[in-house]
């Protein structure tokens, strides 16, 4: 399985400007640049853009890990939050940490903390990311 997103960058890095289109379409010509990035300019970057992928996918993996302990979450709400540092002469995503609140009805929490664990370690975007990723759980 193979998914796409492209981008056109156009000027210098502080001055240009770039678009995203992703395959679906639902990212459609989506400007970005340095101060959407650095700065206060509303906007998308790469790291909201890692850290919607990498909430999303946690949230699947870890749906799929209640599922083999037979649990089921009414609700998965996930901030993740995408660190950006500075690193020698460039720029290192270093973490990614994920807020996490379930609700999982009859579940005990250490059954799900074990799946919320195992989902961080194993979802693909975690093993994508060479970052620290942490995680504060909340159980309702």
């Amino acid at each position: 399985m193979n998914r796409s997103a492209s981008v056109q960058w156009k000027g210098s890095l502080k001055e240009g400007q770039g678009i995203i289109n992703s395959e679906s379409g639902v990212l459609s010509n989506i400007s970005y640049s340095f101060s959407k990035r650095f700065g206060d300019e509303k906007g998308t970057n790469p790291e909201e853009l890692i850290g919607a992928a990498h909430a999303s996918c946690f949230t699947m993996a870890f749906s799929s890990e209640l599922a083999k302990l037979k649990m089921k979450a009414d609700t998965i709400d996930v901030k993740a939050t995408v660190t950006l540092d500075k690193e020698g002469e460039g720029w290192k995503i270093s973490a990614s940490h994920l807020d996490v609140t379930a609700n999982v009805p009859d579940a005990s929490k250490s059954d799900v903390e074990t799946a919320a664990e195992t989902a961080k370690k194993n979802c693909p975007v975690s093993k994508l990311l060479n970052a620290n990723i942490s995680m504060n759980l909340k159980v309702s």
